[in-house]
């Protein structure tokens, strides 16, 4: 698996790389390019270039079908030589660091380290780069034991000299003394009592596995993303998944932040704001074009609707006629996205190596389709609008 680098003429900064290295950009002002709306807007990734968006929108939905028997699996391929994906105009990728085992999560350390969480070989690394030339040159292994398809991981508290490196396990959180610098862990996992419902590596064998791990700009709260165990059931099987919880950072305190969510891979803290942001997979085989995916800010209390519902009151057919007290309680994201994106990780720019009106916006990560009959091709150059007054557009390209 290999790491790439974005950069601004001599950028040096890293984010989020989620599967696969391509990023969505949400942008304060948009790239010069079509804006596909209606049902252009949900099309495959044959109309898809550079410059060009998508705007999604409730009105837009088409009526439930289905496309159940929709297997369309990626083909992994060797990157040809001189090829790279496609950034906007002014920007330039390269490639970083390569040789992981599936790296689902970095994070940077206030020292400039990333620590790469490669999850399924149950270890974290930390890379860095000690002559400024943009490639690391030092990659140790931060700690390898008590970790159980580990994936979001967060320092604490937060701020420039954090003491602990949390990490959401797929059933439940542990913490790693940590202090600047470090290239190992200093001592051994402390499990704390944040306990979850663990998934297995399969949807159809155990569940949504990933969990992501936040903190407040405070340090007061903790907060743990969970997805479903299913697609779309409403079992026992389901208490306490499809939620974001909040937490004591010792783990106690335990209580339902939101829910509904059917998987809230990645979640972030709007810097400067007490806004919480979630990045969701909704359900499959309720149609080609169901339900999009959606990049949104998480009200306290609030119900996103799964399993009953989805993008506001429109009811799930698996679901005819269940909790109608519930149609009205509904939140619409702020975000729609092509249905079937697998919408990853995110995070805030607040950097500035970018353009200004990059400032203050988000970098998602999406891993491309696996349910659609012809599937969503993700590549960078891809853009969302995030203007002030927070209305929004969305693209692949």
């Amino acid at each position: 698996m290999q790491v790439y680098r974005v950069s601004d003429r001599i950028l040096r900064a890293i984010f989020f790389v989620a599967v696969f290295v391509f990023f969505v950009v949400i942008c304060a002002a948009a790239e010069r390019g079509a804006i596909l709306t209606g049902k252009a807007a949900m099309g495959d990734w044959t109309s898809d270039a550079p410059g060009v968006m998508r705007k999604i929108t409730v009105q837009d939905l088409p009526p439930p079908s289905s496309n159940a028997l929709a297997i369309n699996r990626a083909h992994v391929v060797d990157r040809p030589a001189g090829v790279q994906p496609k950034v906007p105009p002014g920007f330039k990728i390269d490639l970083y660091a390569s040789g992981f085992r599936d790296p689902r999560f970095l994070l940077s350390a206030p020292n400039g380290d990333i620590f790469v969480v490669e999850s399924r070989a149950n270890q974290i690394k930390v890379l860095r780069d000690t002559n400024g030339d943009g490639k690391p040159d030092v990659t140790e292994t931060f700690a390898e034991r008590n970790l159980n398809k580990p994936f979001g991981i967060a320092f604490y508290p937060p701020g420039n000299d954090p003491q602990f490196l949390y990490v959401a396990n797929t059933d439940g959180v542990i913490r790693f003394p940590y202090r600047n610098g470090d290239l190992k862990a200093r001592g051994p996992a402390e499990p704390l009592a944040a306990h979850l419902s663990g998934g297995a590596a399969h949807l159809v064998s155990g569940g949504h596995w990933t969990r992501d791990v936040v903190f407040s700009h405070d340090g007061k709260k903790m907060f743990v993303s969970i997805g479903s165990r299913s697609n779309v059931s409403d079992n026992a099987a389901e208490e306490n998944r499809a939620r974001i919880f909040e937490f004591n950072p010792d783990g106690t305190g335990q209580k339902v932040y939101a829910w509904g969510i059917r998987n809230a891979v990645g979640i972030a803290f709007r810097p400067n704001t007490n806004e919480l942001w979630m990045s969701t997979n909704e359900r499959d085989e309720i149609g080609e074009d169901l339900p999009p995916d959606y990049i949104s800010s998480v009200r306290p209390g609030g119900f996103y609707g799964w399993p009953w519902f989805y993008i506001g009151n429109h009811q799930d057919p698996h679901h005819k006629g269940e909790h109608p007290e519930l149609a009205d309680k509904v939140i619409v994201p702020d975000v729609l996205v092509q249905a079937h994106s697998a919408s990853l990780n995110l995070c805030f720019y607040t950097r500035d190596q970018f353009p200004s009106e990059y400032k203050g916006d988000i970098f998602a990560a999406f891993h491309g389709s696996w349910s659609r009959w012809v599937g969503v091709r993700v590549t960078p150059a891809t853009h969302l609008i995030l203007p002030s007054e927070m209305r929004f557009y969305e693209g692949k390209t």
